[in-house]
């Protein structure tokens, strides 16, 4: 089988990484293939159509209702007296004004969510208008506060209102807490936006001073924000994460050879780069801001390109380097991998996942995940038969009907040498099983040693006992003398003064 026709069901076009409208950016799966400008405007047209929808709706229940009470009313004003017809007429009114009161309000709850549970927090949340004042901030958030202060400072008059508009942000933010995450995901990016906007005009069209001062701005509001923000409860982001964790976990199976990975984990120099790979997309989850995040991606892929550079001796293609991201997924299983590539979508700087190296490792890493989620017996290049039975455990690749042997056998040596997972494998086995030997000899060295002090006890106690009882100890008893009796001169002491009594 040739190696184009192995990777029919990896292989992915860089044309598929852009964005479906054709705008020339990166698109993104969770944004339907579209870039992050092209999804706002998609999703501000559907917004609105959809207010207008929803104005339309309530509008025309509301005149059937009306409707359909002044028919009614029509028809008791004929059967009643023509003088008692005015003071029901007043009652009409004012409920007819309760009724539009009543119609506005539910429509205006349509498009304000955080309206319903507004009510009940007012109270709580009327004495904390500062989010930094309602919570104790971290060591981390004191000191990104800080710097971003003495950031600002070099911009003076500029940085004390982009320090003003970010704290009226956070504070605008502190009170929305019950909306969905696509809104408070709008919140920011229409910030951003805004924020960026005035900055150009500012800086003159000088677009990197621009983002040096975003990348600031961004650091400190979504460190501010991490906590409220990062896999909300409003989201599905957790129950994401438990299945793809689970499936990774199914797929622990997969070799380097089914995802035909460019990469000979043999080289020590590969084998660093691939547990630095897996330690970078590891530590993603333990940054708070989205551009940190990003960068421990790029250096993850940068890892995973110097691995094949260093295996094919030439420069890695993109064909190499999503089956060897995945691998690297596979092997890494990253906690909290959906709520991670979320949280990024919803809360980065758009430019980064537009444009640039960020961008374009993001994007695979969104194509190696949907691919983890979608992964069949095609993709690897095995029947529907041996893909079930790996999957429920029944079988294993490392052991085949073909190779007759496990690794450990004649025959089974070059699974363990083509395969440098099994190989380590079997080196831990080995040394498990050496241990077990050594502790079984431990532990008789330790009952021998228990029994001879037991013996040596009761040895020591015959011979304390037989030389009781040849020399019994015998106690004479000793005559108690006064405190002077070994003084001879006692006898030539005057006898005491005795006082004399006086006769008055």
């Amino acid at each position: 089988m040739s190696q184009r026709t192995e990777r029919r069901g990896i292989h992915v076009d860089q044309s598929d990484l852009l964005c479906k409208k054709g705008c020339g950016y990166y698109g993104n799966a969770a944004w339907q293939g579209l870039c992050s400008k092209c999804w706002r405007e998609e999703y501000q047209r559907v917004r609105q159509k959809q207010i207008q929808d929803d104005w339309a709706l309530a509008e025309k229940l509301q005149r059937e209702e009306e409707e359909a009470y002044a028919s009614s009313h029509a028809v008791h004003s004929q059967s009643a007296p023509g003088h008692a017809s005015l003071t029901p007429f007043s009652k009409f009114e004012e409920k007819k004004t309760n009724e539009k009161t009543r119609k506005v309000t539910t429509v205006k709850k349509f498009f304000s969510p955080s309206s319903r549970t507004a009510s009940k927090k007012e109270t709580q949340e009327g004495k904390t208008p500062s989010p930094s004042i309602s919570r104790h901030a971290s060591f981390d958030t004191d000191q990104v506060s800080k710097d971003f202060v003495e950031f600002l400072k070099n911009l003076y008059k500029p940085g004390r209102e982009i320090h003003k508009q970010c704290r009226a942000f956070l504070v605008s933010m502190s009170n929305k807490k019950d909306l969905g995450a696509d809104e408070l995901s709008e919140c920011v990016q229409d910030f951003y936006q805004s924020l960026a906007d005035r900055l150009i005009s500012h800086f003159k069209g000088s677009s990197e001073s621009v983002e040096q001062v975003m990348d600031q701005v961004e650091k400190y509001i979504m460190t501010r924000l991490y906590k409220s923000v990062f896999c909300p409860e409003t989201t599905d982001d957790e129950k994401k994460d438990l299945a793809t964790q689970n499936r990774i976990r199914a797929l622990h199976w997969v070799t380097i050879q089914m995802l035909c990975v460019s990469m000979d984990e043999e080289i020590p120099e590969v084998s660093e780069n691939v547990v630095k790979a897996i330690t970078d997309v590891i530590e993603m989850d333990s940054k708070r801001v989205p551009r940190d995040k990003l960068a421990c991606i790029t250096r993850c892929s940068k890892h995973i390109f110097s691995a094949i550079r260093i295996t094919k001796n030439e420069p890695a293609s993109a064909d190499d380097f999503l089956p060897a991201l995945i691998y690297i997924v596979l092997k890494a299983n990253p906690p909290r991998l959906q709520s991670n590539i979320q949280y990024i979508t919803r809360f980065c700087n758009p430019s980064r996942l537009m444009t640039g190296e960020d961008g374009y490792y993001f994007t695979n890493l969104c194509c190696a995940v949907a691919f983890i989620e979608k992964l069949d017996a095609q993709s690897l290049n095995l029947s529907p038969e041996e893909f079930e039975r790996y999957m429920s455990g029944q079988a294993s690749p490392r052991f085949s009907s073909s190779e007759g042997t496990w690794p450990d056998g004649s025959q089974g040596v070059g699974t363990a040498v083509t395969n440098p997972v099994l190989a380590q494998l079997n080196t831990n086995l080995e040394l498990l099983s050496g241990l077990c030997s050594r502790q079984e000899a431990v532990m008789e060295a330790a009952q021998s040693l228990q029994s001879e002090f037991l013996s040596w006890t009761q040895s020591v106690q015959r011979e304390v006992n037989d030389i009781l009882e040849k020399y019994p100890l015998e106690i004479k008893s000793s005559k108690v003398s006064a405190i002077d009796a070994n003084n001879v001169d006692n006898e030539n002491l005057p006898s005491p003064i005795k006082p004399q009594v006086f006769a008055g």
